[in-house]
């Protein structure tokens, strides 16, 4: 199955006198996963039925191969599509449901006996044609719902919030399964959702949008490492958010000082000067000894510390009054008590300044 190559140029939408998708712009290459991220009515849905095809654009362009697609209605898209609930037919068996799309196109019933024993066997489900939706478990019907969406071989692959209906254990386990049948057939997906994690195990990229607009779009890695600006750092992943102002000394290095007091020295390259926001991940932060070692050192006291499975999670509170949360391995980890008094530091690099 060959992917298609997307682009989306300037899509608006409009209801009433409120724009939902404002300016979003992206494209994305033949074969790859874009993820639509960000909180309810941030308008990734919305802009993933634009190019479905179920909403017109109030203005803007969508362009597959090349060729725009904005003035075709969405049977005519070769589109596939896998909503959060599923939409599988109760009274129709396993094999009914997959063959629905191609009988639509009136496809001849060898060819439709063909192709849907290739894609349940490519979800893994050979064997449960004659099965009703009731007899499958949340991800067996979630495979069928894939399949349903790749038999007629669609240029595109859209996915709305697909593994929202599971638990977390089941989800965890389709994020990589999905993800390795995207790659092995290489299909153009774009999947809509709003869990953090399954946005950075499974994309390519990721286009992160808050009220209409997009904030920022990079690979997975680069969006959480090098966030755009405060709403990325507070919505992807945990952080520490601190206000306060940038200058830069004699040497050249820049420094902040955050409104209660607390001193860092600020990594990578910036021109901030005055008012700023700065953030570090709580996993960057070090506690006790090797504290001691880092550029940008101060005290603090254990306010709680959480068990989190394999990590620990600390709540301290600094001198100035800051408090941070830092986080390290459960099993390497030192078990400090609460109301210990600890150094606590961090390297200059992981210091950043993000636009307010």
């Amino acid at each position: 199955m060959d992917g298609a190559s997307l682009e989306v140029s300037n899509l608006i939408k409009t209801f009433g006198r409120g724009r939902v998708v404002d300016d979003v712009s992206f494209s994305l290459p033949a074969g790859g996963l874009l993820t639509l991220l960000g909180p309810s009515g941030s308008g990734k849905t919305t802009t993933m039925r634009m190019v479905a095809g179920f909403e017109t654009p109030t203005s803007g362009d969508v362009r597959v191969d090349g060729d725009s697609i904005v003035d075709l209605s969405a049977h005519r898209r070769n589109i596939g599509v896998v909503f959060q609930q599923y939409a599988l037919f109760p009274h129709l068996s396993v094999f009914e449901n997959v063959a629905y799309p191609l009988e639509m196109r009136r496809i001849g019933r060898a060819q439709i006996k063909q192709r849907v024993e290739a894609a349940l066997e490519t979800v893994r489900l050979g064997g449960f044609e004659a099965r009703r939706p009731k007899q499958l478990s949340g991800g067996q019907q979630q495979r069928v719902a894939l399949a349903r969406a790749l038999v007629f071989q669609p240029r595109l692959l859209l996915m709305d919030e697909p593994l929202g209906a599971l638990d977390k254990r089941l989800r965890e386990l389709m994020q990589v399964e999905i993800r390795q049948l995207q790659q092995k057939l290489g299909i153009t997906t774009i999947s809509v959702t709003h869990d953090q994690v399954e946005a950075l195990v499974m994309s390519d990229l990721v286009a992160v949008l808050d009220g209409g607009r997009l904030q920022q779009l990079g690979p997975p890695l680069e969006v959480y490492q090098r966030p755009a600006n405060r709403f990325v750092a507070d919505f992807l992943g945990e952080s520490n958010l601190l206000s306060g102002s940038c200058q830069t000394g004699a040497d050249g290095q820049v420094r902040f000082i955050s409104a209660k007091g607390l001193a860092s020295e600020v990594g990578g390259a910036t021109t901030v000067e005055g008012p700023a926001c700065v953030v570090i991940r709580p996993e960057h932060i070090v506690i006790g000894r090797e504290a001691e070692r880092l550029p940008n050192i101060c005290h603090a006291k254990i306010r709680d510390a959480l068990y989190i499975g394999d990590l620990v999670k600390y709540r301290v509170v600094t001198e100035s009054g800051e408090e941070l949360t830092a986080k390290a391995l459960a099993g390497v980890a030192i078990s400090w008590r609460v109301g210990e008094e600890v150094p606590v530091g961090w390297r200059s690099e992981h210091c950043l300044t993000v636009a307010q």
